[in-house]
């Protein structure tokens, strides 16, 4: 346990060992934490705030009601995943200050969850004993149009911040991700990517201001923190500096309507043909048109008992029908794109789109604000393609995918905005040079510990086999795309050796000055987790 220095922390020991005297410091009893904290945090508040109201222990009956709500990845929800001592859900900044000084004064490790889409759970799990603090009451979104800005709470999902500035304008947008429920504290302070990266580049790319609390429980804008903690929360993740309440971005123009499709092609309809081609137009063509390929091993509808390669191309063009039909004519005809595959609509049509409203009817647009989510059980991985795969390596490749049977692979097309942005501008690297991004996805719905060990098998040995195709030296990684695969720390004394391990790989040269960073502004590393920054070694 860390010391205390405070009265209030005197009082908080003196708490617990009275509740708990046969405990050790490591919070063995959740009620005892649950009431020393409670009482910390009584101190550290207002009486009108009722902080009883939004911290809950284990013994809460709606406790499992609260930590499930926000577990998107069902390999994290079952009774052998560890489970936090106290979940605390602020209402209000000062919430979050006093969260954090209780947390330190009590020595209990603090996980930030947003929104809850980390893939590998670590804004909700730890091994150590640890407190949440769940943002997801913290959604207040305000857009001013004229200043064409807006400030968005770190518990605001995508989709309620892009309905809100749609209530606005029709003609402005945000670059960021294709999922509605992603909490935007997570997403922005790891990046943040979507389908306007080549017109806009990265979410970061487009925040001008934070509000964050720091170790001392300080609230801090972009002017108090400085430029060097600013540029940190901007795509170094947020959750190894402080709490980030809010940011404040930038919103972009988007024409009226804009274009969208989906073409599918398999093995026997020159996919390899498709996707070669693909690797030369996509990061090249057009900066407002963003073409995605899903590819995944399927049932073949000609040959009966045959698998085969699907290659689906998913598009959002910042233009009209035309436009877009003028563009892949001359650049991508393997495509076969006509006109009655296109659908113009507006961007915040688009956005709904995207989230799987792909087929009939566009719903209401306050779907949006809808925070219903089916979770599966799933792993993520990421890579960076900076030349070509050859049609025989495709051709390869393809094979392996097949027989390894449920994996599927996602290339994400960089250039346009993403290569005039100096890799040293945001924590983000990932920018000149790299054609695109690969994600490699697998999901499962039963809930089987040997199928679980056989598809980690599965999507772990698809991306050794891509080894020769992707970044090397180091063999970079998306941070959004959280896979504890590539390293991890136990933020003990070899904390700077670990962690340089995976955060090379997610910050390149980067990483250093992230380093610095951390060790001015949080050297006793209060803010960790099992992938975070680490401090400069003593």
């Amino acid at each position: 346990m860390k010391p205390f220095t405070s009265l209030s922390s005197l009082y908080a020991l003196l708490l617990f060992t009275l509740l708990s005297p046969h405990l050790s410091p490591s919070w063995a009893a959740s009620d005892s934490a649950y009431d020393a904290f409670l009482q910390c945090l009584t101190r550290r508040t207002q009486p009108s705030d009722h902080v009883s109201g939004i911290v809950y222990s284990r013994a809460n009956s709606s406790f499992s009601d609260v930590l499930v709500s926000y577990i998107r990845n069902l390999r994290f929800n079952s009774s052998s995943t560890p489970k936090p001592l106290v979940i605390v859900t602020p209402t209000r900044e000062s919430h979050v200050q006093a969260a954090v000084l209780c947390s330190k004064d009590l020595g209990v490790h603090l996980k930030i969850r947003s929104g809850g889409h980390d893939y590998d759970g670590i804004s909700y799990v730890s091994q150590d004993d640890f407190f949440i603090l769940d943002m997801f009451n913290l959604r207040s979104i305000d857009v001013d149009i004229q200043e064409e800005t807006a400030w968005v709470q770190a518990g605001a999902t995508l989709g309620e911040l892009y309905y809100r500035i749609s209530e606005k304008s029709k003609v402005h947008g945000f670059p960021a991700g294709v999922c509605r429920t992603v909490g935007v504290g997570g997403h922005f302070s790891g990046g943040g990517y979507g389908n306007m990266l080549r017109k806009y580049g990265l979410s970061v790319d487009n925040v001008i201001d934070a509000r964050m609390v720091d170790v001392e429980g300080r609230i801090l804008d972009r002017k108090a923190m400085g430029e060097d903690l600013f540029w940190a929360i901007t795509g170094g993740g947020g959750a190894s500096f402080g709490v980030v309440l809010a940011y404040q971005i930038k919103l972009v123009p988007v024409p009226e309507k804009v274009t969208v499709f989906r073409v599918e092609k398999t093995l026997d309809q020159n996919a390899t043909d498709l996707v070669y081609k693909w690797q030369f137009v996509a990061p090249n063509t057009d900066p407002g048109l963003f073409m995605r390929l899903l590819l995944q091993p399927v049932t073949s509808k000609t040959q009966k008992g045959q698998k085969t390669l699907r290659v689906t191309v998913v598009t959002l063009f910042l233009g009209n029908s035309d436009q877009l039909l003028a563009i892949t004519d001359k650049e991508l005809p393997e495509m076969g794109l006509k006109k009655e595959n296109c659908t113009e609509l507006s961007w915040i049509e688009s956005a709904l789109w995207w989230d799987g409203f792909d087929e009939g009817t566009i719903p209401a647009l306050e779907t949006l604000l809808s925070r219903d989510y089916d979770a599966n059980f799933l792993k993520r991985k990421s890579d960076y393609v900076q030349t070509p795969i050859s049609k025989a390596n495709l051709d390869w490749l393809w094979k392996k995918m097949i027989e390894l049977g449920k994996v599927g692979l996602v290339f994400n097309p960089y250039g346009g905005r993403m290569s005039e942005i100096p890799a040293s501008a945001t924590p983000f690297p990932h920018r000149a040079g790299n054609l695109f991004k690969i994600q490699y996805s697998i999901n499962w719905s039963e809930d089987d510990p040997e199928l679980e060990k056989n598809y980690l098998a599965q999507i772990r040995r698809l991306y050794s086999y891509t080894t020769a195709f992707v970044s090397k030296n180091p063999r970079s990684a998306f941070l959004n795309y959280r896979d504890l695969d590539i390293g991890t720390t136990t933020n003990g004394k070899n904390s700077y050796e670990e962690g340089q391990v995976y955060g090379v790989k997610y910050f390149n040269d980067n990483f250093q000055r992230l380093v610095k960073v951390k060790t001015a502004v949080d050297p006793s590393n209060f803010f960790r987790n099992e992938q975070s920054i680490p401090t400069l070694p003593n």
